[in-house]
């Protein structure tokens, strides 16, 4: 009797310990939205590529000669090209971010794993923070290789949204040297943008319409600005 319960005990704990989303299967047409993020139209779905980070649409590199390009588009167009013209995907779900996208590895027909393959070939990198390791081996080739974003520099993606930018990118937005405060027009309304903030990224600076960058919260307070809620 006691194993039987102990037995039970187990089963329930192992059970429980298996996240419902794991067995989550999603399959269909994928469109690419950026370089790790697809969606599937047919199955109402918006899926982010699990482990990996990969630029922004609006998020330029230097090449490895310095000169600035779009690296952003660039992974994006790479994803859309492994994919390929039947646009086929069969995507284990992880779990669910707080977006409420499924996050998941992606498969082809062909059996190529979306997620590995964006990081192998350097237009994504490791996403560290939310990763087990397991795309690890593919960053280091690449690294190794020069490949993708590794060939020049780049901001991590995460420090980009967060208002990191190199200088390249810097001198071509106007922004001064350690200003990175977006103070944004709309209607009526001046609202800036702090580093880290959800719109950050992509918010652009428009000096026609009196918009501008700034240093500090104070000034772009003093100025009348106010803090934008996300």
């Amino acid at each position: 009797m006691k194993h039987s319960v102990a037995v039970a005990i187990a089963v329930f704990a192992l059970s429980a310990s298996i996240p419902a989303i794991a067995a989550e299967r999603v399959e269909g047409i994928a469109t690419v939205v950026d370089g790790d993020t697809l969606a599937i139209e047919s199955a109402g779905e918006r899926i982010r590529l699990y482990g990996i980070d990969a630029p922004e649409s609006g998020q330029t590199c230097d090449d490895a000669s310095g000169r600035r390009y779009l690296c952003g588009p660039d992974a994006a167009n790479y994803l859309a090209s492994l994919i390929g013209r039947s646009g086929r995907v069969v995507c284990l779900g992880i779990e669910r971010d707080r977006y409420g996208r499924l996050v998941a590895e992606c498969r082809t027909p062909g059996n190529v794993v979306l997620n590995a393959e964006m990081v192998k070939a350097g237009w994504s990198i490791v996403f560290r923070r939310y990763s087990d390791g397991r795309y690890d081996r593919e960053e280091a080739e690449a690294k190794a290789a020069k490949a993708g974003l590794w060939a020049g520099s780049f901001i991590e993606p995460a420090q980009w949204r967060d208002g990191e930018r190199l200088r390249s990118e810097q001198v071509a937005s106007g922004q001064p040297a350690d200003c990175p405060i977006k103070g944004n027009v709309s209607g009526e309304n001046r609202i800036y943008h702090s580093p880290g903030q959800e719109n950050y990224g992509r918010t652009r600076i428009d000096t026609s319409k009196g918009e501008r960058w700034f240093c500090s919260a104070a000034e772009a307070e003093a100025a009348g600005w106010r803090p934008a809620k996300r």
